[in-house]
């Protein structure tokens, strides 16, 4: 459907092949083994035998590689300075040099004020959690030091801070909005995922029962009126079209088992105390009312308690993304397993702060020696101190990629493509492939927005569902980024490609798999925040194209939102969090924004306005999808003679 959908568009290409001038492109090798100069501890400075930089579609010539740069003061990006706001050149994007103008503003500001100040703060997480994104430089300094403040006051006792989740309640956010949660089938790399079968509404349990005056514990059987994700809402068997005795429960938790379970373990079944007067033979009632139904398999727990062993150890050594700098891989080693989850600490750190988070199935994460055999860039480590226990993360541990054939046609240095933005994952954007590795691999570059030595470009398979062909987004009736600073908007890639003497990347060689994977707008999940890693929240799909989705945060705005493949480790049903021992991040509340707000506006009140300037207006469309998925396997409830 994708492939005919774009057979226009490839054959536009073809027919307009221009040569592509790079400017200037890194020259760096890659490689793990050699001396300590092909080790990239610091990223290397433009040599000034290439003054020509490229950036926001202009090319600009300067003496040196380092006169013509800036650093912007809200988001820290690095870009070529002529291209900057404001009189001073402090900003790379006009929104926030408004935004910096905006806020000092006297303090008898009305509420249209706060709003447009709202819009137009920095991309980035709110303070409640702790806005350290994926880039170069932390955000302004006022909002780090009140992100730090909040942190340190919501959890004083840990030293990795996080929004305590007591006082939220799932059954009771999903109950009273009328929601419903993703089913536990669309998740194949969690507990249970491959094993869920047709546990859906009506399947009976033995529960502990809660409704008794008994001082041991006694079980009853219920029935699942709701499911979402993990948890199901129950009710007592007996209680009929009576709701008032109903609870959330996860089901994966060791006091729920199939029916059947407490006559081979001897424990006793007991009616609820409500409703013990209604039934003068409660056996009989069981029999005529059970018989036929459906029920958990016999070896759930089993099935449980195998899916819930991961092959990953505190101490082995794995290969990273450098959080730093996105071009290049670093060695961290294996410090906590949760879920499947791992907390990475790069080998260098001295104190085990500088972690990062992914999943065991991320893309992010490679075996020892896998930069090196692709051509990727890597950064050595002077680490001499021998830990005990040490040992490499074994190859077969980690995700294998689809391999592919690079004989034939296949992407080169310098074709187009649209790919999702990682340092801004609520964007799909203009992009360039800047250099093919092995295997293939390919090193992704975001349209001007590019740090001119390389640093911040992305390394996506071939096969990866976060690049797209050109032409993508415009028949998905998405809004595609363009590049910084293009002016000739709307932007038309056949333009695009004309002035740049680009060609685009042959649509035959992206990934057009669209699995059955069963989401549907509107439906409730537990997501990673991947701008803050260790962060698992809240979330909505708000959106499907084709195997993409649009993940919105509950509580934060949609500028937050992040695009995400549907077989991404990175989402989990509803119930993950307290199955696994995970703390779950809730749905923000609207006072973190009021105070981030009053701060803001406070702080930059004491300084002096510069300028307005102009602000280019994007409009942002939405659309509607959705997939189908069908569960297997049903085990039913027999009639003992």
């Amino acid at each position: 459907m994708l492939a005919s959908s774009l057979t226009w568009l490839c054959s536009g290409s073809k027919s307009h092949s221009f040569g592509m001038f790079d400017g200037y492109e890194s020259s760096e090798e890659s490689s793990s083994s050699s001396s300590s100069e092909d080790s990239e501890d610091e990223v290397r400075s433009i040599p000034a035998s290439l003054p020509i930089i490229k950036n926001n579609g202009q090319v600009y010539t300067y003496p040196d590689g380092k006169a013509g740069m800036a650093t912007c003061e809200m988001c820290g990006m690095v870009g070529v300075r002529d291209a900057f706001y404001s009189k001073t050149k402090r900003f790379c994007s006009p929104s926030f040099s408004v935004s910096h103008s905006l806020v000092i503003m006297p303090l008898d500001f009305t509420f249209n004020a706060v709003y447009v100040c709202c819009l137009c703060l920095p991309k980035g997480k709110p303070p409640t959690k702790k806005a350290k994104v994926l880039q170069k430089q932390p955000l302004m300094a006022k909002l780090a030091a009140y992100a730090q403040y909040q942190a340190n006051q919501q959890s004083q006792s840990k030293s990795k801070s996080v929004v305590p989740v007591e006082g939220f309640d799932w059954g009771q956010y999903i109950c009273s909005n009328n929601l419903v949660g993703a089913p536990v089938s669309c998740f194949k790399h969690v507990p249970m995922g491959t094993f869920w079968g047709d546990i859906t509404e009506g399947v009976r349990v033995e529960v502990l029962n809660s409704d008794t005056h008994l001082s041991t514990k006694v079980y009853w059987i219920a029935g699942i009126v709701k499911l979402a994700g993990f948890k199901a809402l129950l009710r007592y068997e007996g209680f009929d079209n009576d709701s008032s005795h109903d609870f959330w429960c996860n089901l994966c938790i060791p006091e729920v088992h199939p029916v059947g379970w407490c006559a081979s373990n001897g424990k006793p079944l007991v009616p609820p105390k409500s409703i013990q007067h209604k039934c003068a033979n409660w056996k009989a009632f069981l029999v005529k009312r059970l018989t036929g139904a459906k029920t958990l398999p016999p070896d759930f727990a089993t099935k449980l308690q195998e899916s819930t062993q991961y092959p990953f150890k505190k101490l082995m050594r794995v290969e990273v993304v450098d959080k730093t700098h996105l071009c290049r891989t670093r060695v961290a080693l294996v410090e906590q397993v949760i879920g499947g989850r791992l907390r990475l600490v790069y080998e260098e750190s001295q104190d085990g702060t500088d972690d990062f988070w992914c999943h065991m199935y991320s893309p992010l994460i490679h075996s020892i020696g896998w930069s090196r055999s692709i051509g990727h860039r890597f950064k050595r480590s002077d680490v001499s101190k021998k830990i005990e226990g040490l040992m490499d993360a074994p190859s077969q541990l980690f995700m294998k990629v689809k391999d592919v054939d690079q004989s034939g046609e296949w992407y080169k240095d310098g074709m187009k493509l649209e790919a999702i933005d990682p340092l801004n994952l609520s964007a799909i954007c203009v992009a360039t492939v800047r250099k093919v590795l092995a295997d293939g691999y390919l090193m992704i570059g975001i349209d001007g927005s590019e740090a001119a030595d390389g640093s911040d470009w992305f390394c996506y398979h071939s096969t990866s569902p976060s690049i797209f062909p050109v032409g993508f987004c415009e028949i998905n009736s998405i809004e595609l980024t363009p590049p910084r600073g293009y002016n000739k908007l709307p932007f038309k890639w056949f333009d695009y490609l004309r002035e740049t003497g680009s060609i685009a990347a042959p649509v035959k060689l992206f990934n057009h798999e669209v699995p059955n994977h069963g989401f549907r707008e509107g439906m409730k999940l537990e997501a990673v925040d991947l701008m803050e890693p260790r962060l698992v929240c809240v979330a909505t799909v708000t959106r499907i194209i084709h195997r993409l989705l649009r993940i919105h945060f509950d509580g934060w705005e949609d500028e937050y939102d992040q695009w995400v493949d549907c077989e991404s480790a990175d989402l989990y049903p509803v119930g993950w969090c307290q199955l696994t021992g995970y703390q779950l991040q809730p749905p923000a509340a609207q006072s973190d924004w009021t105070e981030l707000i009053l701060l803001f506006l406070s702080e930059a009140s004491l300084q002096l306005k510069e300028e307005t300037p102009e602000v280019d207006e994007f409009t942002f469309s939405q659309g509607i999808s959705d997939q189908e998925s069908n569960g297997s396997g049903s085990y039913y409830i027999k009639q003992e003679p």
